[in-house]
This record gives structure tokens, C-alpha cells and sequence, in this order.
């Protein structure tokens, strides 16, 4: 019989087995995704945004309301966007959020009846791809305006925790990522010759289910503090505005 300890370590190293995989599927992306970026050096020139993000999130987990779109807590970040064509863009931000779900706001009684309530802070990565529904050429004259689609891959850092009978968060003193898939739908319009001003609604489907402390790291405490449904991952949502500022010379819009 293996003794407690070991049972935690192998847990602990499978743990880090699987994290690590998903790290190199990440990195397997991104390596992709720069090879694109600098393969076409030799264009004469691209259209680039920089801006900001602000907005408000909302978490779909265990914990708290399932509503899909019910932002309760505040978001703010940083936006770079390459245009490629008028009708897709490189795109990366970088988000700092809190997250927040609360029993108390939840639509289902047993959930209200429980009144669990957790808060957890997250700084969140994100590159992948904009598709435009329209040409959004900015060499074009007058006002353009577009409904738009991202897509592409995350990874969001938060600190692991759990709560504890007396549905206390209680910190597990260490820090993990949360790897995954946003889906974005929004609309932009440009506001003046350098300005585009959107919003947007996004989705981030995780490959984890430890954001909301139902699932504590440790094999003892996932034992005894573990509820809901271990088997689904979480969700949260951005729901926002962007302001960008546009610079660069006329695009070569290459193939791809």
C-alpha cells in the first residue's frame, strides 16, 4: 500500500506531466503562428493597431451563476492587432481580470440554498486569428464598419485555492495556467482616419476546472473538499470595448 505521501507526489507529477503536454501544445501554436509573422519581412509594409481593452467579466463554473453573458466584475488590457488583408488580422492581448461567481446570483435553489461565493484574480495571454464578415480595407475612404470572429488559443495564470467546509477560500499557496480557446464576436467602426473603436462579446472555453476551488491541486484535498461536477471544465466571459490606434504603411496584403 502506498503511504499518503506517495499517493500525493505521483499525483503531483502527473499533474505536472499533464500541464507540461498542454504547454507544448501551446508553444506549438505560437512557434507557428511566429513563423508566419516574420516569414514575410520582405512585404513592404503592414497596417498594425495598438489599444486597450476595458470591460467586465463573468465566471460559468461550479460556483455561481450560469448565465452566459452577466458581467460582475471589471476588466482591462491590451490590444495588438496586424492586419494582413481587409479581411483577416494577427491579433494579441493581454487581459488582467477578477473573476467572481457568487450562489447567491444563481437561477438553480440548491445553488442559493449552498451560497458558495469565490474570487479569483487572472492575467490572461491571447493570440489567434480576426476574420472580418466585411473588407475592411483602412486605405479605403470614408467610414468603414465590419461584424468580426476571433479565434486562437490562451493561457490565463490564476492562484489555486479551495473551500473549506465552512465555504472559506483557503490559498493552496501556489499559482497555475489555465490553457484555452477564446471565441470572440464583435463589431468594429472606424472612428476617425487613425482610431477604430469595437465591441466585442468573448467566450474562453478552459482545459481546467480548478478557477472556482471546487477542484483543489492536492490529492488529500481533492478528497475532501471536491464538489459539483469534477468532469467539466470551466468557462468566463469578456464582455467589452476596444480603442485602437492604426500606424504603418500601405499593406503588400500578402498570401496568408
Amino acid at each position: 500500500m502506498l503511504s499518503d505521501i506517495q499517493l500525493e507526489s505521483n499525483c503531483k507529477r502527473r499533474g505536472l506531466i499533464i500541464i507540461f503536454a498542454n504547454f507544448l501544445k501551446l508553444m506549438r501554436y505560437y512557434i507557428v503562428f511566429f513563423i508566419l509573422v516574420f516569414s514575410s519581412t520582405f512585404c513592404n509594409g503592414q497596417i498594425h493597431e495598438i489599444g486597450i481593452f476595458a470591460g467586465g467579466t463573468n465566471f460559468i463554473g461550479d460556483v455561481g451563476s450560469s448565465k452566459y453573458i452577466s458581467p460582475n466584475q471589471t476588466a482591462f488590457g491590451a490590444i495588438y492587432k496586424w492586419n494582413r488583408s481587409p479581411r483577416h488580422s494577427f491579433r494579441i492581448s493581454l487581459i488582467v481580470a477578477d473573476l467572481e461567481g457568487m450562489d447567491s446570483q444563481s437561477d438553480d435553489p440548491r445553488r442559493k440554498q449552498r451560497d458558495y461565493s469565490f474570487k479569483n484574480n487572472i492575467v490572461e495571454l491571447s493570440s489567434g486569428i480576426e476574420f472580418t464578415f466585411l473588407d475592411f480595407n483602412l486605405h479605403e475612404e470614408g467610414n468603414k464598419s465590419t461584424p468580426y470572429l476571433y479565434t486562437g488559443i490562451s493561457a490565463a495564470k490564476f492562484d489555486n485555492f479551495y473551500l473549506n467546509n465552512n465555504s472559506v477560500p483557503i490559498q493552496e499557496n501556489q499559482s497555475s495556467y489555465a490553457f484555452g480557446i477564446p471565441m470572440v464576436l464583435g463589431f468594429k467602426t472606424t472612428v476617425t482616419e487613425k482610431f477604430i473603436f469595437a465591441i466585442e462579446i468573448g467566450a474562453r472555453y478552459t482545459f481546467t476546472d480548478q478557477l472556482d476551488g471546487n477542484s483543489p491541486s492536492s490529492s488529500n484535498l481533492f478528497n475532501t473538499f471536491s464538489f459539483g461536477n469534477t468532469n467539466n471544465n470551466d468557462w468566463y466571459v469578456f464582455t467589452g470595448a476596444t480603442l485602437t490606434y492604426t500606424f504603418g504603411r500601405k499593406p503588400c496584403y500578402c498570401n496568408f
